[in-house]
């Protein structure tokens, strides 16, 4: 069990800026989030495009920006936990509960939601027989890559992700077959020549132009995929592992079964400390929902300012929450690492 004062579901732009201003203000925070870098949407979908609109910077790339949040959030120690959605979120003890479908679990006083627009899910296969294939064999996400030592595994996709686990598995697995639906691929040229090593070792079969049309299965275990392709060609691999690397769907998953009051595919909030209808549990960013929401980077984090000072009243209810500059406050040049010869 982790004790913290604040989980912060989300390490989107918002969801590290609320670590800072939580840190400012004393507060221990723990991230998580269901992709695998920090920078929600910004690196999901556009960490090479520029951005704008940033207070203060003429203009950064998505992994600038989160490059540079990071950096600032380094002296408050924010425990990240990525790769890992968060599941369960129960009160308990004036507190809460907070679970992840990695087992990880958290005792806070308070919660962040700062999701974007809701947990990045995996796009499904769309296949026959798909849905009768147990989790073991047919998998969204890499947990424990030592399961598919000695295996034939299918891999389907061609981007950063299915091509790295190509190259990574490729030294372990007994062979991979990998599918994607086009000819060029979207991984790194470093990382699709590794992979063009072990199609030229006998190690990995490529199936471009391609895509699975069957699963075949005994009691649950996968045993045979059908591939077809443009070319109207037939192909039956025997396989024993399936990693599926489609892309990311953002959807509100687990969070709308936590008794929050959903505005659609948001959350509603108050306007004085964006608390969410469960008090003690806040929205931040484009997951949330009041009259005049605007969904920018720079109006979210606006918004997690609020909320820790809102979260910081509600932990010490007995204390006057007094607003402090960075620029002169020794109490925050302390927390923030401050030296004299750098004032």
């Amino acid at each position: 069990m982790i004790n913290t004062d604040v989980v912060i579901v989300g390490a989107g732009p918002c969801g590290l800026f609320q670590v800072f201003e939580l840190g400012l203000l004393g507060l221990k925070a723990e991230v998580v989030d269901s992709i695998r870098q920090p920078g929600g949407q910004c690196t999901e979908l556009y960490p090479d495009k520029p951005i704008y609109d940033i207070p203060g910077i003429p203009v950064c790339t998505g992994d600038e920006l989160t490059e540079s949040l990071m950096k600032q959030i380094e002296p408050f120690g924010a425990g990240m936990h990525l790769g890992e959605e968060v599941t369960v979120v129960r009160p308990e003890d004036n507190g809460f509960f907070v679970e992840t479908d990695g087992g990880k679990q958290f005792n806070a006083k308070a919660v962040v939601i700062a999701a974007g627009v809701g947990s990045f899910q995996p796009r499904a296969l769309r296949a026959k027989g798909v849905d009768e294939i147990n989790e073991e064999s047919l998998q969204y996400r890499v947990r424990d890559p030592q399961q598919f030592a000695g295996k034939n595994l299918a891999i389907l996709g061609g981007g950063d992700s299915a091509l790295d686990w190509v190259v990574e598995l490729g030294l372990i697995a007994n062979h991979i077959t990998l599918v994607h639906r086009r000819e060029e691929y979207r991984a790194v040229d470093a990382t699709v020549a590794a992979m063009r090593d072990l199609e030229a070792a006998g190690k990995v079969t490529t199936l471009e132009n391609a895509k699975v049309s069957e699963l075949q299965h005994q009691n649950g275990d996968l045993t045979k995929m059908i591939v077809g392709n443009k070319s109207d060609e037939t192909f039956e691999v025997e396989v024993e592992k399936m990693l599926v690397f489609f892309g990311l769907a953002p959807k509100l998953g687990p969070i709308a079964e936590w008794g929050l009051d959903i505005n659609r595919k948001t959350i509603n909030v108050d306007t004085e400390r964006f608390e969410t209808s469960t008090p003690g549990i806040y929205a931040i960013g484009d997951i949330n929902h009041y009259p005049g929401k605007k969904k920018l980077i720079l109006c979210g984090f606006h918004e997690a300012a609020l909320a820790a000072f809102a979260i910081k009243q509600r932990i010490e209810p007995d204390k006057k929450v007094h607003v402090q500059y960075t620029t002169t406050s020794p109490v925050m040049h302390e927390r923030l690492g401050v030296k004299e010869d750098e004032e």
